[in-house]
């Protein structure tokens, strides 16, 4: 790489664009390939879960960001499972707002609450938390959409329509300030 000269690197960049171009297909192929097996001791398969949690979102009133976010907050888990709330983030981080992205970070320590006493692990771990600005929208994400998103009787909507805003997502310019507005807390619905 250091012996790169400036036109080698305008000419990758050059190359790139149509792979980069493609990552919400490859977004979308992810959450389809979780469609393809429901864990041991769930109802419901993890892409049915990003999408119930995507439809709560919608029902809430959430704009595109949120509803993205809840559609794809668990993306990472086939890779990642030990921290796939970050990893998650990660995916969605240059195409969101950054409380979205935060919220995503953040929703593994949040979920805690409900379950993390039954594993002996601090259920209040959120609480090292308290002072940002993210808590609340990350402590309601997580008690509106993605908790009880593990239904099978649930109403969900199907993938193909939220296909339209994932690749309304993704075809932003990556890290563009004005889709991030960092220190902006948005409402998480109406």
């Amino acid at each position: 790489m250091k012996d790169g000269t400036a036109e080698d690197y305008h000419l990758l960049e050059t190359l790139e664009k149509p792979y980069l171009a493609l990552t919400a297909d490859r977004v979308l192929d992810e959450l389809r390939r979780q469609d393809e097996a429901t864990l041991e001791g769930y109802k419901i398969t993890r892409m049915t879960h990003g999408l119930q949690a995507a439809t709560r979102a919608e029902r809430d009133g959430a704009d595109i960001d949120w509803i993205v976010g809840a559609l794809l907050h668990d993306i990472g888990d086939g890779l990642a499972p030990q921290n796939h709330d970050r990893f998650s983030a990660e995916v969605i981080r240059p195409f969101v707002r950054w409380d979205v992205a935060w919220v995503v970070e953040h929703h593994g320590i949040f979920q805690m609450i409900y379950y993390g006493h039954h594993y002996g692990w601090d259920r209040n771990a959120r609480e090292r938390f308290r002072d940002h600005p993210c808590f609340d929208s990350c402590a309601t994400f997580c008690e509106r959409w993605d908790q009880s998103s593990f239904d099978p009787a649930y109403d969900a909507l199907p993938l193909d329509h939220f296909e339209p805003m994932v690749r309304a997502v993704f075809a932003r310019k990556a890290y563009d300030s004005v889709v991030l507005q960092d220190g902006v807390v948005s409402p998480l619905g109406t």
